[in-house]
C-alpha cells in the first residue's frame, strides 16, 4: 500500500520545480540561439565561426558533466551546484548581447554552456532522489516534456522580441535573464533535498570502474547509437531542399519551420507517454523501441520520395523517437545505478551523448555533402540498428 501511495505521488514539490526550472532555462537560450546566427552576421562572422562556436560549447559542456557527477556523489547536498549552474547559464547567456566580436561570442556561450555541463547530471540525480523506482519513468517523462516547451515557446519569444525592439540583439540578449534568473530561483527555493551522506573519497577511475557492469553496456549501445544520432534541425535543411523545387524556397522555409515545431510539439507530448509507459515495462525494450522508431525515420529519408507527407511523417518519427529515447535513458540510467551513484552515472551518460551529438552531426553533414542524403541517413539508419540490438540483448 505504501508503494501504491508514492507512486500517487509522483508529481511532488521537487519534481514540479525541476520541470519548471528547466522550461524556465530552455526558454532562454532557446530565446539565445534562435536569434545568434543573425547576431553573428552583423559582425560579419562566417557560417564557420557558429560551428566553432556551438562545437566548442558542447564539447566543454560534455567535460563539465562528466566532472560535476563524480564530485556530486561525493558532497551531502547536491542542490547548490545545480543552483550555481542555472545562474552561469543565465549570466552567460546574456553576457552575449555584450559582445562586439566572435570570440567574445565564444567566451560568453561556452560559460553559459558550462554552467549547462555541471546543472545537468545534479538535476537528474536530485530528480531520481524526488521519486521512487517505480516512477522514474513518468518524473523524467515529465522534466523532458516541459524542458521541450521551453523549445517550442523560446523561438517564439525570440520572433517576437525582434519584431518589437527592432532588431535590437543587446536587450534581446538582456532580457534573456529573466526566464534564466527564473529557472535559478526555481531550483533554490521549490527543489527540496533531504540531506545525504557523501560517498567516500575515491580517484575518478575507481568510481567510474564502480559502475554496475549492466550499466556500463548500457553507455556501448548509447554510444553506438549516439554516432548516428544527427541534430535534428538538420530536418529542417532536408525540407528546405526537398520542397523548394515545387514551392519556391520562401514557402518551402516556412514549411520546413512548421513540421519543426510539430516535432516538438510531438516531442512534448510523448516524453509523458513514454514515461507512462517506461513503469510499466522494461525500460531496455523501451529505449529499443526508440532507436527503432529513429531507424524507421532514417531510412524513410533513403527509401522514399520526399515530398510533403513523407517529410511530415518523417518529423513525427523524429519528435516521438527523441522523446521516447531520452525519457526511457534516463529512467533507465537511474534504475540500473545505486542512488548513491546517480551523479557519476548521470555525468558519464550526458558525456557520452554529449561527444556522440558532436561527431555524428559532423559524421553526418560531411556524408551528406559528399555523396548525398541517402548515404548520410542510411549511415544513421545502420547505428540506430546496431544500438537496438546491444541493448535487446542485454534487457
Amino acid at each position: 500500500m505504501a508503494t501504491d501511495h508514492s507512486s500517487r505521488r509522483w508529481l511532488n514539490r521537487t519534481v514540479v520545480g525541476i520541470g519548471l526550472a528547466s522550461l524556465c532555462s530552455d526558454w532562454s537560450h532557446e530565446i539565445a540561439s534562435a536569434v545568434l546566427p543573425a547576431f553573428l552576421a552583423t559582425m560579419g562572422a562566417a557560417a564557420a565561426w557558429l560551428g566553432f562556436i556551438e562545437g566548442t560549447s558542447d564539447g566543454l559542456a560534455s567535460f563539465a558533466k562528466l566532472a560535476s557527477g563524480f564530485y556530486a556523489d561525493r558532497l551531502p547536498r547536491r542542490k547548490p551546484i545545480a543552483v550555481a549552474g542555472y545562474v552561469l547559464t543565465a549570466l552567460g547567456t546574456a553576457s552575449i548581447g555584450l559582445a562586439s566580436g566572435a570570440w567574445q561570442v565564444l567566451a560568453a556561450r561556452s560559460t553559459a554552456w558550462l554552467g549547462r555541463g555541471v546543472r545537468t547530471p545534479v538535476r537528474k540525480a536530485l530528480l531520481a532522489a524526488a521519486v521512487t523506482r517505480e516512477t522514474y519513468g513518468r518524473a523524467f517523462g515529465f522534466e523532458r516534456m516541459m524542458d521541450t516547451l521551453g523549445a517550442i515557446v523560446g523561438p517564439i519569444t525570440a520572433l517576437v522580441l525582434l519584431q518589437l525592439l527592432r532588431h535590437d540583439y543587446a536587450r534581446i540578449f538582456l532580457l534573456t535573464l529573466i526566464p534564466g534568473l527564473a529557472a535559478a530561483a526555481l531550483m533554490a527555493f521549490a527543489v527540496q533535498e533531504r540531506r545525504r551522506v557523501g560517498t567516500a573519497q575515491e580517484r575518478f577511475s575507481a568510481s567510474l570502474r564502480g559502475l554496475p557492469p549492466r550499466f556500463r553496456r548500457l553507455l556501448l549501445a548509447v554510444g553506438m547509437f549516439g554516432l548516428g544520432d544527427f541534430a535534428h534541425t538538420l530536418l529542417i535543411l532536408l525540407a528546405v531542399q526537398a520542397l523548394t523545387p515545387v514551392y519556391g524556397i520562401a514557402t518551402a522555409a516556412t514549411a520546413a519551420t512548421g513540421l519543426y515545431i510539430l516535432h516538438n510539439v510531438l516531442y512534448a507530448a510523448f516524453s509523458m507517454i513514454a514515461g507512462a509507459v517506461a513503469d510499466r515495462m522494461n525500460k531496455g525494450w523501451l529505449l529499443a523501441l526508440g532507436y527503432a522508431l529513429a531507424a524507421a525515420m532514417a531510412l524513410l529519408i533513403v527509401l522514399m520520395p520526399l515530398g510533403l507527407w513523407t517529410l511530415a511523417l518523417i518529423f513525427v518519427l523524429g519528435g516521438i523517437s527523441v522523446a521516447v529515447c531520452e525519457t526511457a535513458e534516463d529512467s533507465y540510467c537511474a534504475e540500473l545505478v545505486d542512488d548513491s551513484q546517480h551523479g557519476m552515472a548521470f555525468g558519464t551518460l550526458a558525456t557520452v551523448n554529449g561527444i556522440g551529438d558532436f561527431a555524428s552531426s559532423l559524421i553526418v553533414g560531411a556524408l551528406w555533402t559528399a555523396f548525398g542524403a541517402p548515404v548520410a541517413f542510411g549511415y544513421s539508419a545502420l547505428l540506430f540498428v546496431a544500438g537496438g540490438i546491444l541493448l535487446l540483448r542485454q534487457a
